[in-house]
This record gives C-alpha cells, sequence and structure tokens, in this order.
C-alpha cells in the first residue's frame, strides 16, 4: 500500500532489527582513521569502530553522505511505492548531513515529494524521533502529520551524555558552546546537554560515578516535574558501566522500558570511548 517512507541516517544508532521492523531507510555517514575512509555500519561494525578507536592514534573524522546518496534513498523508496518521504537528520547544528539531504530532496523536485527534517538531537535522540515517524506511517499517518509528530517529539526530547574524556571533542572541533571546558583539571568527568541540537556544558562532575548520578538526578528532577517521562533510553560507547545508569534508573522506569544501547561510530568519535548518556521526551 503506498505510504509514507521514513529516511535517517547512520547518527541514529539503530538496530539492523529496528531497522528492518519499521522499515526505515538509513544513510549512512563515512569515518576516516587516516588515509582510510569506513562506510558507518557498512565496512565498519561498532565493536570495530571502538576496538581502531583505542588502538591508533589517528583521531577518527566523520564525513556527511553525499547529496547522491540522499537522492538515491529517496528515489529508491519512491519506486517501491512509497508516496511521500520524510527524512530525519542528526541535528543541523553539528553535521552537514541535513544540508547534503535537502540537495538530495532538491534534484527530485516535482518527482519525489520529499520532506527532510531537522531532528535537533542525536544517537538515540534521532533514534527515537525515527522509531515513532515510522510507528505512525505503518498506522497510516500522512507525511504533514508524521513531520508535526516529529517536531513535537523534537521539541520534547532530552539528552545528556557524560564524557570520560574532552580529547575528541576539543580536537575535533565539535565543543561548541561548551569551550569553557576545554581548560578543566582531567580528573574532571565533564556533562554536556545536547538537548537543543547543539553542544552545551552542562555539570563538571569529579568522579565517574558522580556524572553517573548526575545523569539519575535530571531524569528524576524531570519525573518529579512531568510526572513521568516518555521513551528512556540508556547509550554508551563501548562504556563498561552501562549497566550500573540502568540499574540507577530503574524507580524511574522498569528495566525493560529502558531502551539500552551503543552510541555509533558518528558521535563515538567526537565523544570518544566511555560517553555515556541518557536520552527521553517529557510528556506533552
Amino acid at each position: 500500500m503506498p505510504g509514507v517512507a521514513i529516511v535517517t541516517d547512520s547518527a541514529c544508532d539503530l538496530t539492523a532489527d529496528e531497522v528492518a521492523q519499521y522499515g526505515l531507510r538509513v544513510v549512512p555517514l563515512s569515518i576516516r582513521f587516516g588515509d582510510e575512509e569506513y562506510v558507518d555500519g557498512v565496512d565498519l561494525s561498532v565493536e570495530e569502530f571502538y576496538e581502531k578507536l583505542v588502538t591508533t592514534d589517528d583521531l577518527p573524522e566523520t564525513a556527511a553522505p553525499s547529496p547522491g546518496a540522499f537522492e538515491a534513498a529517496f528515489r529508491a523508496a519512491a519506486d517501491d511505492g512509497a508516496d511521500s518521504v520524510v527524512c530525519i537528520n542528526l541535528s543541523a547544528a553539528i553535521s552537514a548531513t541535513m544540508q547534503s539531504a535537502q540537495n538530495g530532496a532538491r534534484a527530485l523536485e516535482g518527482e519525489v515529494d520529499v520532506r527532510v527534517v531537522d531532528s535537533r538531537s542525536l544517537t538515540a535522540g534521532l533514534g527515537s524521533l525515527v522509531i515513532a515517524a515510522g510507528e505512525a506511517a505503518r498506522s497510516g499517518a500522512d507525511a504533514d502529520e508524521i513531520v508535526a509528530l516529529v517536531e513535537d517529539q523534537s521539541d520534547r526530547t532530552r539528552v545528556w551524555g557524560a564524557l570520560d574524556t574532552l580529547d575528541n571533542l576539543k580536537k575535533g572541533g565539535r565543543i561548541g558552546k561548551a569551550q569553557a571546558l576545554a581548560g578543566s583539571v582531567l580528573s574532571i568527568k565533564p556533562v554536556l546537554d545536547l538537548s537543543t541540537g547543539e553542544v552545551e556544558e552542562a555539570a563538571k562532575a569529579r568522579t565517574r560515578k558522580k556524572s553517573l548520578l548526575w545523569l539519575r538526578d535530571k531524569v528524576r528532577d524531570h519525573v518529579d516535574e512531568y510526572g513521568s517521562v516518555e521513551n528512556l533510553a540508556v547509550m554508551h560507547a563501548a562504556a563498561d558501566d552501562g549497566d550500573v545508569l540502568v540499574e540507577l534508573l530503574q524507580e524511574y522506569a522498569g528495566e525493560d522500558d529502558i531502551r539500552f544501547g551503543p552510541i555509533g561510530p558518528v558521535v563515538g568519535t567526537h565523544g570518544g570511548k566511555g560517553t555515556i548518556g541518557v536520552c527521553f521526551q517529557v510528556p506533552a
């Protein structure tokens, strides 16, 4: 049955099962280690990325997909019978990915109805919006309804991440409004607020444990204020204490209600190994 196809990019950090379940199309970014370039999720798995990250002196770089890659995804969706396409992308404030998607859409003007939406989010924040769009499309919502849904949920999405190191963020030039953290002593564990799609300083925890407690308290504060939170997720960059944060959050959502997954190479490149975060939406 014709309907709306949902396209996103690989910064969504969705699993292959989730992509298949919701009939999504994912356009991958590229990861460069020196002269070597890998297509995210195609040439390089999450596990392989973090192994390479800790065994090489090269700080990896990310590259947005080409407009042609998005154009091909949009055209394939139309060829499969989609009436229109909604493409939900990594925050435009920190990546040129959305610009590539817009250019790809322009190449199909008059042929395919494509709506490109800035998630103003990343990793599980982006992923939750894409899943919501996929569910809506499967239920028969039209493109206008799906765009409105994504924009509403984007406004209600909160994302915080605790870093083990600022090195990757500084070297990659993505430190943004958290610039003041750059001079912090090495023992500080910075916490970043990514809720607007930009990188902003949220806290300076003195230990890793305190950074996890800070994240827990942020969820608790929002539960106290709003009565509950929705789509609670814990994401991590090959961190060995992700289960600790899940356990800390269980009184605010059952263990089975917390989505738990890895931060992929796109965000892991800039956050570095050990980054851990929480994501949720506040109720409407």
